[in-house]
């Protein structure tokens, strides 16, 4: 669970008070390089609308009826389909978007030292234009998270100077296809391991379309980012990862999926793809399909998780309140490491 070695580099009040400053400095930097409006979230939605994520199919809500109305209620899962209908609703101009604090509970979640039951994100939406459905300017964007993450990284080193810088100064780019080929035998777990200890921050490009396996890097849902498009050369997809090395654990962590999403086209080919047609006449599905609902990019942005990288911490119960097995709290007791 820890690493052999492994002692906090902060004291209990050290991390409490270095948690808000990563989450107030990576949040300002959001907002001013994209343009990002903060509203309030929600933490239920009701069932039916097509607005609850669920996550390519691997989860199942946590859910709860009421008494003053027959409609089922299900806790968020991610707020990515809400996001864009806010957008649309609203009429933001094009440049313009959201973000959000989102918390929700995955209570199927398999548990590790980088995942809980308990999560909490910046859900970010960003109206764009036609023209900007392309890989130069899903990078673009990309760069501009990337030095959000270096600007906070300075501010906690400047804070505690015992958490030395460890990401490098510009983030690379990298297509899952061409990841498979470097690395054919290997799991993509494996690939994304090898390639964020060579070069500290990678963006990988293009998650959700077979590769040249047959598989997928990793498995996308059908109805938000668009995976299908060619993004360039026969290789599909206008979204990604950004995965980083943590030198705590010595292991890839992704902070971040993020994409341009899908429009009519799209959407449609990919709930072909996913056999999941039945879904067009949802509410959220068909305001794409007849193009009520805005061209979009967002993503979600794990706030543990950049804690912990930047806190230098081996585990996300350091940096994050949630439920955890006795032999998960046993363990923290033995090393003599708080447990939030």
């Amino acid at each position: 669970m820890f690493p052999k070695d492994y002692k906090p580099k902060l004291s209990y009040f050290e991390t409490q008070k270095g948690i808000k400053l990563v989450r107030e400095t990576f949040e300002k930097g959001m907002r001013e390089r994209l343009s990002l409006q903060k509203i309030t979230a929600p933490i239920f939605l009701k069932t039916g609308t097509g607005l609850q994520d669920d996550l390519a199919g691997t989860q199942v809500p946590v859910g709860f009826d009421l008494s003053f109305t027959e409609a089922s209620i299900e806790i968020v899962q991610a707020l990515t389909k809400w996001k864009r209908q806010v957008l649309g609703k609203h009429e933001f101009d094009v440049g313009t978007g959201l973000i959000v604090d989102m918390k929700g509970i995955r209570k199927d979640e398999e548990l590790s030292e980088i995942h809980s039951i308990f999560v909490d994100q910046w859900d970010w939406e960003r109206v764009i234009s036609r023209k900007d459905r392309k890989l130069s300017f899903l990078k673009n964007v990309v760069r501009k998270i990337y030095l959000s993450i270096l600007d906070t990284e300075k501010v906690i080193e400047s804070e505690f100077p015992a958490l030395t810088p460890s990401l490098p100064k510009r983030i690379k780019f990298i297509h899952t296809q061409d990841l498979e080929r470097m690395f054919p035998d290997s799991t993509p777990k494996q690939r994304e391991h090898l390639i964020a200890e060579k070069y500290g921050a990678v963006f990988l490009v293009g998650i959700g379309h077979p590769l040249e396996s047959g598989e997928p890097h990793d498995l996308r849902a059908a109805d938000y980012d668009d995976w299908y498009i060619e993004a360039y050369d026969g290789k599909r997809g206008l979204n990604g990862d950004i995965i980083v090395w943590d030198g705590i654990r010595r292991k890839s962590m992704e902070l971040t999926s993020m994409g341009i999403r899908v429009d009519s086209e799209s959407l449609v080919r990919q709930l072909e793809i996913m056999d999941l047609m039945d879904k067009k006449e949802l509410e959220y599905h068909s305001g794409i399909i007849e193009g009520r609902l805005p061209l979009t990019i967002g993503g979600g942005f794990g706030q543990s998780r950049l804690c912990m990288l930047l806190l230098k911490k081996a585990h996300i119960g350091e940096v994050q309140s949630s439920v955890w097995p006795k032999e998960v709290e046993k363990g923290f007791e033995e090393r003599g490491i708080p447990l939030l």
